[in-house]
This record gives structure tokens, C-alpha cells and sequence, in this order.
């Protein structure tokens, strides 16, 4: 859960409730953040920086954990309401080349399912390569490896205006090499389903 959500919280905390309060939630990858409540006068702050606590928005902030209740009913609801966090998928390529390994091609039918499974989806498709080859032919060829994915997503009939195709060349390596080394592990598309 991002620092967004749990601001959408303690706004909802501060309409809804008599005692206003914010919940402080772990995001999608089990990590939280941490939230500092300003005092009024301007004296200090209290942090917050427990997942799964609670702190009442007050001039003198009380931390619980949230227990065995867990959130409010209408806080429940609003989690239940917010689309799902992205889901992110990773392809890779022979070298030099706009060619799928063999070991990714089934990959595409769970980007598929999941493009399916999400109203509104929208698709990010970031191609990039490994450092072998001039700076214009990674950039040249990283496009390419993106537009191929987009061109097979959408020969599977998912519309071309939820998708976005660029290519990073070698500018975001995976693993980090020094020049004109081959990397298997760079040479890939990355797509996210948001």
C-alpha cells in the first residue's frame, strides 16, 4: 500500500469519524512507510511508522496496533474499492534480436489474462538490451522488442490506445556490465498491467 492510500485513509478518518484518526497499512510488497502527525502549535510531530497501527489525529497522537478488529467496516470498504496494485511481468530476447526466449512465450498468455481481468487496464512496455552495440542500435532495438510485444497484445485484440511501447536502449540495466558485454538477463521487456 503506497503513502497514497494510506493518506486516503486518514482522510477518510478525519470525515467519517467523531475522534479523527489515520491507519498506517503495509504495502503490497509487506513494507510500510512512516507518517509524521504535525502538532498543532507547531511544537513537534509523533511518528507513526508501525504497519497495521493505528494513531488518533490529535494534539497529543495515540498509537495502537490495530488488532483483532482490524479496520473500521467503512475503512474495509474503502481498501476493497481501490484498483489492484500493478502487476508487473518480464520477457526476455535472444540477442540482438526482436525473438522471445523460449522460456518466456507462455509468460504472454498470463499478460493476456491479466489485461482481461482488469476494467480500464492500461499497459506499459519498456524494451532494453544488453550493452552490446552502439548506443543508437540498444535504442533502435529496444523499440523494436517493445513495439513486437505491443503488436502481439494487440493481435489478440486488446485495443492499441490502452498501450504504450518505449525503448530504453541500455540505459536500465538489470544487472549492471561494463560495455560490449552479452547479458541475458538485460536483454528484455518489462510489462506492467496497471
Amino acid at each position: 500500500m503506497n503513502g497514497r492510500v494510506v493518506a486516503l485513509l486518514a482522510l477518510f478518518g478525519l470525515a467519517a469519524c467523531a475522534h479523527s484518526s489515520m491507519v498506517l497499512l503495509p504495502d503490497e510488497n509487506g513494507g510500510h512507510g512512516q507518517v509524521a502527525i504535525l502538532k498543532p502549535d507547531g511544537t513537534g510531530e509523533t511518528l507513526v511508522s508501525e504497519a497495521n497501527s493505528r494513531a488518533t489525529l490529535s494534539a497529543t497522537p495515540a498509537i495502537h496496533p490495530l488488532g483483532s478488529k482490524g479496520l473500521k467496516p467503512t475503512e474495509a470498504a474503502l481498501l476493497a474499492s481501490l484498483p489492484p496494485p500493478p502487476k508487473s511481468f518480464t520477457l526476455y530476447f535472444l540477442e540482438g534480436t526482436t525473438e522471445m526466449t523460449e522460456k518466456s512465450a507462455p509468460l504472454l498468455d498470463e499478460i493476456k489474462a491479466e489485461i482481461a481481468g482488469r476494467p480500464g487496464a492500461e499497459v506499459q512496455v519498456t524494451g532494453h538490451t544488453d550493452t552490446v552495440g552502439s548506443d543508437a542500435d540498444n535504442d533502435a532495438l529496444s523499440q523494436k522488442r517493445a513495439e513486437e510485444i505491443m503488436s502481439l497484445l494487440a493481435s489478440k485484440g486488446f485495443d492499441r490506445t490502452i498501450m504504450s511501447a518505449v525503448g530504453r536502449g541500455e540505459r536500465e540495466l538489470q544487472v549492471p556490465t561494463d560495455d560490449n558485454v552479452s547479458s541475458p538477463v538485460n536483454r528484455r521487456v518489462e510489462v506492467i498491467v496497471r
